[in-house]
């Protein structure tokens, strides 16, 4: 099995077979336009302009789950990633990445990468942490996603090569990406 076994649904709504990204170094991340780590959108898109001529494909998949960061509308999602960010790489629909409704591809990408804790020098990483467990206590069990902007790095092959949490900076993902394009 591989991510190329799921469909997604596009923002629009419209049904996307990941088969369509064989042979392209994909990575797949969780998101929220309300979230301290919103502006990692920013890092994304430059990523994604460095290395999509290579081979370099990144799906964001929007998600409301995290104390309610993204309440609106796949429409308005995609708009202000576009307006705020500049997002030029492929939005999904909205849905749940952790937990019993949790999106099929979700439930597989954390059972390949399970969680390995958060970068402890983020200046965000004992807040996420104290905020988790003072709110979110059962977040922190298991392997599930444990906030927005979890990214996931599939090989061209559709293999799940490594996970990185949202206290890992879109550009320190970079010589991970080079190795496999």
């Amino acid at each position: 099995m591989s991510i190329y076994d799921f469909t997604v649904k596009t923002n629009r709504g419209v049904e996307k077979s990941l088969a369509d990204y064989k042979g392209k170094v994909v990575l797949i991340v969780n998101t929220a336009s309300k979230c301290g780590f919103t502006p990692q959108f920013e890092g994304l898109e430059k990523l994604y302009k460095a290395y999509k001529d290579k081979g370099l494909e990144i799906l964001g998949f929007p998600c409301n789950q995290f104390a309610a960061q993204d309440p609106g509308s796949n429409e308005e999602i995609q708009s202000f990633c576009k307006l705020n960010y500049g997002v030029t790489f492929q939005i999904f629909e909205k849905g749940d990445v952790r937990g019993q409704t949790a999106q099929p591809l979700f439930k597989y990408l954390t059972e390949q990468k399970g969680f390995k804790g958060f970068n402890k020098e983020h200046p965000i990483a004992a807040k996420l942490t104290e905020a988790l467990k003072a709110n979110f206590p059962e977040y922190l069990e298991g392997d599930g996603i444990k906030w927005n902007f979890t990214k996931f790095l599939i090989d061209r092959e559709g293999n799940v090569i490594e996970r990185f949490e949202p206290t890992t900076e879109p550009e320190k993902i970079a010589p991970e990406i080079e190795k496999l394009l």
